[in-house]
């Protein structure tokens, strides 16, 4: 960190980020690693979670988030001052998995598990003919903020709390009558995408388009309205 709180710490490639972690049971997932621990009851997650942050220590407040279930604990890591993996969050990531494996747990992306689905993250794009326009509403109706270093009329706007889903304001060039003009971004680990695409296809979905593959795949269900299903890989 500089004096002015600027974050330095070095930032891998996102190859170089996914291979890091990978073996360990974490993802890449939109700019954040992800892992979920399996627990029996609420009391063992908030007495892992707790041995998380103290092998986490004091640095991790602005870059390491818990979510605490009665069946698991869902960690992400991500530098909120840069708004993306660091060499700070890879290696608070092996630190961590030292620690669930001490405790004789396991971590797990959910990929390839009995699992409901894998770790994911979601985010809410919205056409646009006027971004400037339109964004100040967004911001103040979700009571959402600037994502860091993104302060522009047409950046991206995150929940303060990280609840909720990203928005994120896509540009068009025309109105588009009778089509949605609201999508959701599914960010999945690399090697889920292919399980989560076909899931889609046989509940009735429609590919769109894969000609930006493995970066994003464009999905609609039978009326039309689209999802993306998107990966880190294609964005280096």
């Amino acid at each position: 960190m500089t004096e002015n709180g600027e974050n330095t710490a070095e930032r891998p490639s996102r190859r170089e980020i996914s291979e890091a972690v990978g073996e360990a049971g974490w993802r890449y997932v939109l700019g954040a690693l992800q892992t979920t621990v399996r627990v029996p009851s609420l009391r063992r997650a908030a007495d892992v979670a707790a041995r998380v942050a103290e092998a986490a220590g004091d640095g991790a407040d602005g870059g390491l988030w818990m979510d605490v279930r009665g069946d698991r604990l869902v960690l992400t890591l991500q530098s909120l001052a840069a708004a993306t993996v660091t060499s700070e969050e890879v290696e608070l990531a092996g630190r961590i998995s030292a620690v669930v494996r001490e405790l004789g747990l396991r971590l797990s992306p959910g990929v390839d598990d009995p699992e409901p689905r894998s770790v994911q993250l979601v985010e809410i794009a919205i056409d646009a003919l006027d971004i400037a326009r339109i964004r100040p509403f967004w911001k103040a109706v979700m009571g959402y903020v600037d994502e860091a270093g993104a302060d522009g009329p047409e950046d991206p706007l995150v929940d303060p709390f990280r609840h909720g889903p990203a928005i994120w304001f896509q540009q068009m060039d025309e109105a588009r009558p009778q089509r949605n003009r609201i999508h959701l971004d599914v960010s999945v680990p690399h090697d889920e995408a292919p399980r989560r695409i076909e899931a889609a296809l046989a509940a009735g979905g429609v590919l769109l388009s894969d000609g930006r593959a493995p970066s994003f795949w464009v999905l609609a269900d039978a009326e039309g309205n689209e999802a993306c299903v998107t990966t880190w890989q294609g964005r280096d």
